[in-house]
């Protein structure tokens, strides 16, 4: 297991660019510069041991320092021990909405990446708990297990599209169902699945899985994403839009938030419904429900001792350092036997 303690330093990185950039100009001045000073043939009878290979191998040196002294600010550091910590917390499972009625714009950017925001944050903020993640359009499928890693469970989130299900629909009742899976651990006794959704076109008998779920123990909360006034429904290909929805009658399909339906489901598991609009509100919300629950103590094993490795990268770029300063730019005795660019020719 590694971490990344400063990764905005992998900025530094747009200096490799800049560099080669720089040589390239470099080579274009010094070659105009020669043509009038000289022809090519006086010029390799002048400097017969000046190497063309060098300069660039000189490029290649500096562009490595630069890497490595990126790494060396990123400092990554390796975990060196796996031991079995105690934790306190609440299994807590997101059900996130998939279908493409996510992509209205009517909350910024759209639906679905405020979706994953909220879902983000909120893992953020979480302590000891333990956290599953469930997708669902017109089926339902597990994201992330329940798991403590919350550095992959935001990983794979961030993944997550409306094109994970090729189908249409939100079987709402099949996340629910699924979500009753995660729950592995019987003596937990506070199961939470936050629904995060815009509410439309939900399937199935709904109010009856919702029962189950709740003599399960399991208490939903549900999130909505959007506004009433609703909004229509791009599909879009690498960014750019292709068309607006419509429906089999050619008509223009406007989603709108259905604050009700997401109300019912959350009343009929012991939750509350959450709006979605303000990612502060609905952070500081689910801490404050979180915080009010019993926490059970539960065992998970996570690396410790994590140790710094940015002396190695550091040593990488002074080495290369001192390697470019007796880098000189005229010919060595076996790279000219070698003769890679044909400069005898």
């Amino acid at each position: 297991m590694y971490q990344l303690e400063e990764p905005i330093f992998f900025y530094v990185m747009i200096g490799i660019p800049a560099l080669a950039f720089l040589f390239l100009l470099v080579q274009l001045w010094r070659k105009r510069t020669q043509d009038h000073f000289a022809s090519n043939g006086l010029l390799k009878k002048l400097s017969p041991t000046r190497s063309l290979f060098k300069p660039i191998l000189k490029l290649l040196v500096l562009c490595l320092v630069v890497a490595c002294l990126s790494f060396a600010l990123v400092n990554p550091k390796i975990g060196t021990k796996l031991e079995t910590v105690k934790r306190e917390g609440v299994d807590v499972v997101f059900a996130l909405d998939v279908s493409k009625s996510m992509l209205a714009e009517d909350i910024a950017p759209n639906r679905m990446e405020k979706s994953k925001q909220l879902v983000t944050q909120i893992i953020n903020s979480l302590a000891g708990d333990r956290v599953g993640i469930i997708g669902y359009a017109s089926s339902a499928f597990p994201q992330v297990p329940i798991t403590t890693d919350f550095a992959s469970t935001k990983l794979f989130l961030a993944g997550m599209n409306t094109d994970m299900v090729s189908s249409q629909g939100t079987a709402i009742t099949e996340a629910i169902s699924l979500a009753q899976t995660y729950y592995n651990d019987e003596e937990q006794t506070n199961r939470v699945l936050f629904i995060v959704s815009d509410g439309e076109d939900h399937e199935g008998n709904v109010a009856a899985i919702v029962e189950e779920a709740s003599q399960m123990g399991i208490k939903i909360f549900t999130i909505g994403v959007g506004t009433d006034k609703g909004a229509q429904i791009p599909i879009k290909r690498n960014g750019i839009l292709q068309y607006y929805k419509r429906d089999q009658n050619n008509e223009m399909v406007i989603t709108r938030l259905n604050t009700a339906t997401l109300q019912e489901i959350a009343e009929g598991a012991n939750g509350e419904y959450i709006d979605g609009s303000s990612t502060k509100e609905v952070v500081e919300t689910v801490t404050a429900i979180l915080n009010g629950m019993d926490k059970k103590e539960f065992e998970a094993k996570q690396f410790t001792d994590f140790k710094d490795q940015f002396q190695w990268f550091l040593a990488g770029a002074l080495f290369l350092l001192i390697f470019d300063v007796f880098l000189l730019e005229r010919k060595t005795a076996w790279l000219k036997k070698l003769n890679l660019f044909n400069e005898g020719e």
